[in-house]
């Protein structure tokens, strides 16, 4: 995810947090500094209490660790992502695909961004956040987010249980792939800047990794329809025409 920590805690209403939680002061749009040895703890549901959808946050051991905006290129190649992984999903009716801000809590609360939800674990989307671990999770490095996706993240999704989890690094225009072994360990299951990867989250879908790299991206709706096929395209072209023609009768 893009963005670097900071020591800032967000200002905001003070009936949001428990009195004791001093340093937590509304003054709209401004941030305090807070010394680490009194910053105030909070408790992830003070936490999203505290959160709007425009706020670049996490929860992190207690603390709130804020988050810089993304650049031009990671929200181009998320919205890439989001779009060709969001249709194959709805295709085959394998679960949801949600980016950021949207939260999943673990041992920490994280915000990926992308993250893939199979149909048989919906029951841990809350209105929020994500209760427990995503069956796919895309962090796109920045320079600023380069320790924080390989080191603290990496620990914990593993960890905390999530089967797949990529890297891609598009100043570098390098892409890792890791799936979660029996064991409980990531292993990499593919690593390079060019080739095909066969999602395991998501089985009949592919991705060719020189793909993530080309500017402009190449066209999400042409892209996705290569991913999913001439013979699907083509049932869904007669279920249309189906449809068109019993609307004239």
């Amino acid at each position: 995810m893009a963005g670097s920590p900071a020591t800032a805690v967000r200002e905001t209403h003070s009936e949001a947090l428990p009195s004791q939680h001093v340093g937590y002061v509304k003054r709209p749009y401004r941030w305090q500094r807070v010394g680490r040895q009194t910053r105030p703890k909070i408790s992830y549901a003070e936490f999203l209490a505290w959160m709007d959808e425009d706020t670049l946050a996490e929860w992190v051991d207690g603390e709130i660790v804020m988050t810089s905006p993304a650049s031009q290129r990671h929200q181009l190649l998320t919205g890439f992502l989001e779009k060709v992984l969001g249709v194959f999903v709805e295709q085959h009716h394998l679960g949801l695909v949600l980016s950021a801000p949207f939260q999943m809590k673990m041992k920490q609360g994280r915000e990926p961004d992308l993250l893939f939800v199979a149909q048989e674990h919906l029951d841990r989307l809350k209105e929020t956040y994500l209760d427990g671990p995503a069956d796919l999770v895309v962090e796109i490095i920045s320079p600023e987010s380069l320790e924080r996706d390989r080191g603290t993240k990496f620990v914990e999704y593993e960890a905390g249980g999530v089967p797949e989890y990529w890297l891609l690094d598009p100043l570098r225009r390098w892409a890792e792939f890791y799936r979660l072994g029996e064991d409980g360990r990531y292993r990499a299951a593919f690593a390079g800047t060019k080739g095909t990867y066969h999602i395991k989250a998501l089985p009949g879908c592919w991705l060719r990794v020189e793909w993530l790299w080309q500017e402009p991206l190449p066209d999400a709706a042409r892209v996705t329809w290569e991913i999913i096929g001439v013979e699907k395209l083509r049932q869904l072209l007669a279920e249309l025409e189906g449809q068109a023609a019993d609307q004239q009768r």
